[in-house]
């Protein structure tokens, strides 16, 4: 009885599967196997009807100065040598960014990237690889130039105004951020005339901000503008990580143009030189000492021979102890130079380092109570003043 039953099953199972394969053209034409060309996603471009991508004016700038620069911009390798725990000298690699000022040949980059190296080399953006030679370099702004042979160069950077810039504008930085080539990135400028402090204890002042990403391996690349002219050099980031946090510097593009200049005409940065020693004037330490005034740069002593003794500055002439400490009083107070105001010395530093040797200032001190301008000539600090 069951075994017949199971027949039955079995029989109608087999009559419904030969009505389905007696249907199976109906059914494949009711769900037909497609074409690749007929499927929608291979048929939408992603483009407008004119057949060409719609692009922001912001996607526009940034490929139209990516397209502009990146040509003149190069990887430098370095080859450095260091002693390890065997003092065994051992070679260490380093690589930064760099960019083409001149048709001569000449690549502008940071100090830091090329201080020290034994070898660099240069690979252009067309993968070209070239060994450079070390021009000059500026420690105290972090700038250098290295230089690779003319007939290689086909484009060079334009350097702008650093001197225009405001908070806001948009930035492009084209680099080379962990060795990867040409990499552009773009943020706005943040803030401007920022000081920070290098790892080798250099103080750099008058910096750009950025929050385009830079990250190790920018260092020496161009901060851009949307005219895709050079408006300062990337060198350094603050971060916690030691990876990018949204704070990046460069240096003033006509900071940038001077340095080059002494670099590539002279080897070397003239820096100009008043001849004294300082004390800054504080609110308190004035009124302890009953010098008149809230700030300034109280003159400690004036170096024999040098600008300052020159144009009739004094020095401190009777020692007092203040706190502890001997100073010298009844110097003259600085507290102008061509009607820029001292308020200490880290601002007559910065004053200075606006100025060129050979340039002729009015320097207004506090002499015994009352104003008095002096005329002087600035020259090259001896390399025995630091």
């Amino acid at each position: 009885m069951i075994h017949a039953r199971m027949k039955g099953i079995c029989l109608v199972l087999t009559l419904a599967l030969l009505s389905l394969w007696s249907m199976r053209d109906d059914l494949l034409a009711f769900n037909p196997v497609p074409k690749a060309p007929s499927l929608d996603f291979n048929r939408f471009k992603g483009q407008s009807e004119s057949g060409q991508a719609v692009l922001s004016q912001d996607e526009k700038i940034n490929i139209e100065v990516f397209e502009k620069v990146h040509p003149a911009v190069v990887n430098i390798a370095t080859t450095t040598l260091e002693m390890n725990f065997w003092l065994q000298l051992i070679p260490r690699e380093g690589q930064g960014s760099g960019f083409l000022i001149d048709r001569n040949g000449y690549i502008l980059t940071n100090n830091h990237v090329v201080e020290k190296a034994q070898k660099m080399t240069v690979t252009m953006a067309d993968g070209r690889k070239v060994s450079a030679s070390l021009v000059g370099r500026d420690p105290s702004s972090d700038l250098a130039v290295i230089k690779i042979p003319s007939e290689l160069v086909k484009v060079v950077t334009i350097l702008g105004d650093s001197d225009r810039i405001r908070v806001g504008q948009k930035a492009i930085a084209i680099g080379n951020p962990f060795g990867l080539s040409h990499t552009l990135t773009t943020g706005i400028v943040s803030a401007l005339n920022r000081g920070i402090m290098t790892e080798d204890g250099r103080q750099i002042e008058d910096l750009i901000q950025t929050d385009a990403a830079i990250n190790p391996g920018n260092s020496g690349g161009p901060l851009l503008n949307s005219n895709g002219e050079v408006i300062g050099v990337n060198s350094a980031i603050y971060s916690l990580s030691g990876g990018y946090q949204g704070i990046g510097f460069a240096i003033p593009v006509n900071r940038v143009r001077d340095v080059a200049t002494q670099l590539i005409t002279s080897g070397k940065v003239a820096k100009p030189w008043l001849g004294i020693s300082g004390l800054s004037v504080t609110p308190a330490l004035s009124e302890a000492l009953g010098l008149g005034v809230k700030q300034g740069v109280l003159v400690v002593e004036v170096l024999r021979g040098g600008p300052a003794d020159q144009a009739g500055l004094l020095g401190g002439n009777r020692q007092v102890i203040v706190g502890g400490m001997r100073l010298l009083l009844g110097g003259d107070i600085i507290t102008h130079i061509d009607e820029h105001e001292v308020s200490n010395l880290k601002e007559l530093g910065r004053i200075l380092d606006r100025l060129k040797v050979g340039h002729t200032v009015k320097v207004r001190v506090i002499r015994a109570g009352r104003p008095l301008d002096l005329i002087v000539r600035l020259k090259e600090r001896p390399s025995s003043a630091g």
